[in-house]
């Protein structure tokens, strides 16, 4: 349950179709339903502004759908389920678990994507296509969150005019992904030109001295472009949700995170 989903319950409750009882239950700061096999953290929306997230890796379908059921009935209206493959996602589908599942991504979605509610835009840029499944996580988590989002592929500096052809998208952005495998220059590049957070997601896109993504991470770490944090290897997820707390950021007349999603 997040925001969004606690003001839908309230006008529910102000409609006299919920009882002010139930709503407390729903949001009680130590909500946790026991499945045996999870513990749903069902009050997190509430806490921190964006709901709990299925990592769907390691997980049979049977207990996705399970974890699904269990957050929709404390309220949650839409649910994120991330590193989902196409075999399982067709085993959860005929669990009854409705779902649009997202290929590119390896993810599922239970509900709609929400309107975009952030201050600004989200640019995500890869280095080469092949870096487009760390990217499509990403984009796919961004618009979940509730972001405005474009994405640029191929934009590597082995053709540095590819990037620079979109430089009036690096100067618009609120917040821009770089995501790059092999040495992982991209970051430092895009950090040089963009006046905005800078988010560098390594990925496991290289030959054997790329050392499945330590060579790209390490060379962002020690990116000399200020500006620029970096995520684990692959973690389309977590730039896309670091991306996202930026883009929400309320300005200094009111101090305060905008709502990350609207019913």
């Amino acid at each position: 349950m997040d925001a969004a989903d606690l003001k839908r319950l309230a006008r529910a409750v102000a409609a006299g179709e919920l009882e002010p009882d139930e709503l407390v239950r729903r949001v009680h700061l130590d909500a946790v339903t026991d499945l045996g096999y999870a513990r749903i953290d069902t009050a997190r929306g509430v806490r921190t502004g964006v709901s709990e997230v299925i990592y769907g890796a390691g997980k049979t379908a049977e207990q996705i759908a399970g974890i699904v059921a269990a957050m929709r009935d404390a309220g949650q209206q839409r649910v994120l389920i991330t590193r989902l493959d196409a075999t399982k996602a067709d085993q959860l589908a005929a669990c009854g678990c409705a779902f649009t599942y997202h290929e590119a991504a390896h993810a599922g979605v239970v509900g709609d994507l929400p309107r975009p509610d952030g201050n600004g835009l989200v640019l995500v840029i890869t280095a080469g296509t092949s870096d487009l499944f760390v990217a499509e996580e990403a984009v796919l988590t961004a618009r979940f969150l509730g972001n405005e989002v474009k994405l640029v592929c191929d934009a590597g500096v082995a053709g540095i005019h590819r990037l620079l052809a979109h430089a009036e998208d690096i100067a618009r952005a609120q917040v821009i992904i770089a995501i790059a495998g092999m040495e992982g220059a991209l970051a430092s590049v895009v950090g040089g030109l963009a006046s905005c957070p800078v988010i560098a997601v390594p990925t496991s896109v290289g030959y054997g001295a790329n050392f499945g993504g330590v060579t790209a991470l390490l060379a962002m770490i020690n990116s000399c472009a200020s500006g620029i944090s970096v995520v684990n290897i692959d973690n389309g997820f977590g730039a896309a949700y670091q991306a996202s707390l930026i883009n929400h950021l309320g300005g200094p007349e009111t101090g305060t995170r905008r709502e990350q999603t609207r019913g």
